[in-house]
């Protein structure tokens, strides 16, 4: 089955079509920057000084107050969305594997975005960047990127969250919004990539994708079990207790990251892949529009 037929990409229409309805714009729109410069809509007034354009006199303050005040308006910048996608071994796992449920979200992302004539890029990651999409722009590179999307393979690294950052964050490009699409499975801890995007002034988004047999798995007795991340493997003798144990692990594991971008103010989305993509991205854009 492809991973982008033709049924998806009436969903993504019709998803553009509902952020459109709710936000005025695109589902990540209240997050668009603006700046002081010609646009339409009035910020404030600053003194004039010789060898100012005598347009944008407020001539009215002139009148009543005898001073020379000119007007200063806000330009809207086109928002930068940058798509960090996880393509570690471990997101190979799952019924459907996490990256394909990772790949049909960046797409929708990027396609509300691209409706919206935001610039979005998509950067591949494992232990480091195995693949990237550049900044575009405009509805009708969604087929490209799709194209993109499709093509990637999961890498053989484990993640490395905190050395992709780094380079990531010096690259020549204007910040913007990072969306980190990623089971988190960093043997090195995610908190260290999320704070280098932080303080260079992106504004992550967590998406954290999970399978639901990795929240709960029915397995006892005597078993090897993988590191999906490293390849090692170890024979273990699997009883309750250690089940138990395992999903206290699991829940704290998930916890901690909830907590991470509570106390930090990073967006934080979290799901298990039986969840529809569409049904995802709705969540999401009930719970932005509750705290526009």
């Amino acid at each position: 089955m492809p991973l982008f037929d033709s049924e998806f990409l009436k969903k993504l229409e019709y998803l553009s079509i509902v952020s459109r309805r709710v936000f005025r714009g695109s589902l990540l729109a209240q997050r668009r920057t603006t700046q002081l410069g010609g646009g339409i809509e009035f910020a404030d007034h600053r003194e004039y000084t010789p060898g100012d354009d005598f347009r944008y006199l407020d001539w009215n303050v002139y009148a009543r107050f005898d001073e020379l005040l000119l007007k200063r308006f806000q330009e809207e910048e086109d928002l930068h969305v940058y798509i960090l996608l996880d393509a570690s071994r471990s997101m190979e796992f799952g019924d459907p594997p996490k990256f394909d449920y990772a790949r049909r979200v960046a797409a929708a992302l990027a396609y509300i975005a691209l409706a919206d004539l935001d610039r979005v890029g998509v950067v591949a990651f494992a232990g480091d960047v195995v693949a990237d999409f550049p900044l575009t722009r405009g509805k009708a590179r969604i087929l490209p990127l799709l194209k993109f999307l499709e093509a990637l393979a999961p890498d053989r690294d484990a993640t490395d969250l905190s050395r992709v950052a780094a380079g990531f964050v010096h690259r020549n490009q204007r910040r913007g919004l990072a969306v980190v699409v990623s089971d988190f499975y960093d043997p090195g801890g995610f908190e260290r990539g999320l704070d280098i995007l932080r303080h260079h002034r992106y504004e992550p988004h967590v998406i954290q994708i999970h399978d639901k047999r990795e929240a709960d798995p029915r397995l006892l007795g005597d078993l090897e079990l993988i590191d999906v991340e490293s390849g090692a493997g170890q024979k273990v003798t699997v009883t309750e207790k250690n089940l138990r144990q395992y999903r206290r692990i699991f829940d704290q594991f998930q916890e901690s990251l909830k907590h991470y971008c509570s106390a930090n103010g990073v967006g934080c989305t979290r799901t298990a892949t039986d969840v529809p993509f569409d049904e995802l991205i709705l969540r999401m854009m009930r719970v932005a529009g509750a705290l526009q």
